[in-house]
């Protein structure tokens, strides 16, 4: 009786610290957000722990965000609507803080290729990567109007963050300490669609059309079965001059044209960085700012006089990045929004040292942050990095622009209010029809539990997965 009554204790204990670990670790099938899948295809490795029933239904720790609460705003999208999931894996990052952050030998490819596919699996709600891809194509395809999943010879951009990338002059060396896309992770997202989702490498265009790749990075993803991977900059972008980018509300600037390897993509994925900016932060709405071509080579949204919108510290007025996420071109055509966050800077100037790149909150405890996120929804997953963004020391203590400045999230309200804004601008979808439902936004419970709607057992919301 005693030995049942010490197991018992031993059993309450382990699920009393499941609750709080700093986040719901789970995976759920498609039919119930709340069910646990397993994912041992892929790792018996991975942690995926339910819930309890006294968790859904209260929250347990005070809020302590910067930004006000509030109920979901929009609707959740994506074959698991408002799903976002994080990959956490501190083996993926082994880096002493010399030389630049960004040499491939700091990162273990193995465990980062490991980290993608299971984030598409577990994205998708099933077992293996396989399936992951085809559902999450189908679910994409489905949203518009269409039925089936991925076809070979359709082509596939990816919208890579290289803004430390050759930002004042044409080096292509790469030899910056500036932060740009972790080539280590643009590859491994590479290998999955290639070995994984069946993709010809030649349907495949990496693009950002306001910088230059490194020579590096082009040659590692290019070699092996990647050949034939394309790589747009603004040294080969052409211009689509019948796709120019109509703005939901006048302002002046120049035209701004998508590149051809946009608009000639059936699909997009918005690989980004989770990082602070000299305006606050920059996520996946923000990432389309080396999307478009107007002149301006070095830099386009100057041209587009876009930045006004960033410095208002302003609720409730026109964001071009609404508009962005909304467009048919862009936002419309995307399968897939990352964040990559091997690596964080607190700004997109700031030279990356270990010192301000190790992360204080839990479950980092001054490490790397060595996490991916990935989601369908880009109003959810935005949400999710400003949340660790405004609540992490080591970003706000060496970024006074995001420092206490709940403004920033502006943007997020506007989408996820997209049918009746705050600013009361209607935003159109670049083709004439304005804009519907493009995702969810909310904020976690409390910066602790980092809980969500979804994860609290309600209806709508985001929910936040962990692979550790």
């Amino acid at each position: 009786m005693k030995n049942s009554n010490k197991a018992l204790l031993m059993l309450l204990a382990v699920c009393f610290s499941a609750v709080f670990s700093g986040c719901a670790e789970i995976s759920a099938s498609s039919e119930n957000n709340t069910s646990d899948v397993s994912l041992t295809k892929l790792t018996e490795t991975t942690k995926q722990i339910s819930i309890p029933e006294s968790t859904a239904q209260k929250d347990t720790l005070p809020y302590d965000n910067i930004f006000p609460q509030h109920e979901p705003y929009g609707t959740g999208i994506g074959a698991m609507p408002g799903r976002v999931v994080w990959s956490h894996d501190p083996d993926s990052v082994e880096w002493n803080g010399s030389g630049y952050w960004w040499e491939t030998e700091h990162f273990d490819e193995a465990v980062i290729v490991k980290m993608v596919n299971e984030s598409i699996a577990s994205l998708a709600g099933v077992n293996d990567v396989k399936s992951g891809w085809d559902t999450l194509f189908t679910a994409h395809n489905k949203s518009h109007g269409k039925t089936g999943g991925y076809v070979s010879g359709q082509k596939i951009a990816i919208k890579a963050n290289i803004n430390g990338s050759a930002v004042f002059d044409d080096d292509t060396s790469g030899e910056t300490n500036m932060s740009y896309t972790n080539p280590a992770l643009l590859k491994a997202l590479l290998r999955s669609l290639v070995e994984e989702a069946k993709v010809l490498p030649s349907d495949i265009t990496v693009y950002d059309v306001s910088r230059l790749f490194p020579d590096y990075m082009i040659q590692m993803c290019t070699s092996g079965n990647l050949e034939g991977v394309n790589f747009v900059g603004r040294d080969n972008a052409v211009a689509d001059e019948s796709a120019p980018i109509n703005w939901s509300y006048e302002f002046s600037g120049k035209v701004n044209y998508l590149p051809t390897c946009v608009t000639e993509a059936e699909y997009l994925i918005n690989l980004a960085n989770l990082k602070g900016h000299s305006y606050g932060i920059t996520l996946t709405a923000k990432n389309h700012f080396g999307s478009f071509i107007n002149g301006n080579a070095m830099r386009p949204p100057e041209g587009a006089n876009l930045h006004q919108w960033l410095t208002k510290n302003e609720m409730g007025i026109y964001s071009p990045l609404t508009d962005l996420t909304a467009n048919y071109q862009l936002g419309g055509k995307t399968v897939l929004y990352m964040l990559d966050a091997l690596i964080c800077t607190p700004s997109e100037g700031a030279s990356i040292t270990s010192e301000n790149s190790k992360w204080q909150q839990e479950p980092f405890n001054n490490d790397y942050t060595s996490s991916i996120f990935i989601s369908q929804d880009p109003v959810a997953i935005d949400s999710v990095g400003a949340d660790f963004l405004i609540n992490e020391p080591t970003v706000t203590r060496n970024n006074g622009a995001l420092r206490d400045n709940s403004t920033v999230e502006n943007y997020l309200h506007e989408s996820g209010l997209i049918s009746d804004t705050p600013s009361g601008t209607v935003y159109y979808d670049g083709n004439g029809e304005a804009a519907q439902n493009i995702g969810v936004h909310e904020h976690w419970n409390n910066s602790s539990e980092k809980l969500y709607s979804r994860n609290l057992g309600k209806d709508e919301g985001i929910e936040l997965i962990k692979i550790s």
